[in-house]
């Protein structure tokens, strides 16, 4: 059925890749319509996320364009069903939408790996890093807005605690740890929640030193989401002037790629967890 909201992250990307697999199959989404008994109109719909579709409708699909890709339809069918209301919907009012799609895009992640230059890892942060950071925003948010981000920020690191465990990769450059955000009581206590948090066994912290030249410096923090199967990968970007997705096959390869290069420029967890402890010392 036509759903009454606009349609979410998940049930975009579900609407996507059924678009991918009609294309490859070299049908029109007329054609296609047609083979599996729906008006063109409808499958419009279904391809953009706005009309629920089921589990066996994703499968006949895959089977009208072919597809013998057994485990990509069985990731795709377990993304169908109605819209269910989920804890970051209450948020959808008071915050941009793009930023609640972060927190759905990290609840379906079957393991996250994120890399930051002068920020905290956002799963990583302390409220008081939260509220400090906030303050800087320009245009200033006003004090209630800042506790509406704060609260949502913080509600994200739910999934780092959860079971079945997200594996939580975080690559941080030196230059973040450096940053005075909050001041040194502040910056002292973050620091010391990041070796806490990269003592967890789902969690990696690894630590970038300002002498690796050869780091591939990028001015935003990247995000990458390991789906259900690798076709159902998401990157993330984050800037200024909001949250790029992408997953599309090749900007996903070169995202893996740049995160390679990056994870290799880091010190080891144990290493990394030494160096944000002479850090500390010298706050």
């Amino acid at each position: 059925m036509a759903t009454g909201m606009p349609p979410t992250l998940r049930q975009r990307r579900l609407g996507s890749e059924l678009r991918k697999m009609r294309e490859r199959a070299g049908l029109s989404s007329t054609a296609a319509a047609a083979h599996v008994g729906v008006q063109q109109a409808r499958m419009s719909m279904i391809e953009a996320g706005r009309y629920a579709v089921s589990a066996d409708r994703v499968r006949a699909l895959a089977h009208t364009y072919a597809c013998d890709d057994t485990d990509l339809v069985e990731a795709l069918a377990a993304m169908t069903g109605g819209r269910g209301r989920a804890w970051w919907d209450e948020y959808r009012e008071l915050l941009p939408a793009a930023l609640v799609e972060v927190a759905e895009f990290e609840h379906h992640a079957t393991a996250l790996r994120v890399a930051v230059v002068v920020a905290m890892p956002g799963l990583l942060q302390t409220l008081d890093h939260v509220r400090a950071s906030l303050r800087q925003d320009v245009p200033a948010l006003r004090p209630h807005e800042i506790e509406h981000w704060a609260s949502f920020r913080i509600k994200r690191q739910a999934v780092l605690y959860r079971e079945p465990e997200t594996t939580y990769t975080a690559i941080v450059h030196e230059a973040a740890l450096r940053m005075g955000v909050g001041g040194p009581e502040v910056k002292r206590r973050q620091l010391e929640h990041l070796i806490l948090m990269g003592e967890r066994s789902n969690v990696k912290v690894l630590v970038v030193p300002f002498e690796r030249a050869d780091f591939p410096i990028s001015g935003q923090p990247i995000s990458y989401a390991s789906g259900p199967v690798p076709q159902l990968d998401t990157v993330l970007l984050d800037s200024d002037h909001g949250c790029d997705l992408l997953d599309a096959e090749a900007k996903l390869a070169r995202y893996r790629c740049v995160l390679d290069r990056m994870e290799a420029c880091a010190l080891s967890s144990g290493k990394s967890r030494d160096f944000i402890r002479r850090v500390v010392r010298s706050t």
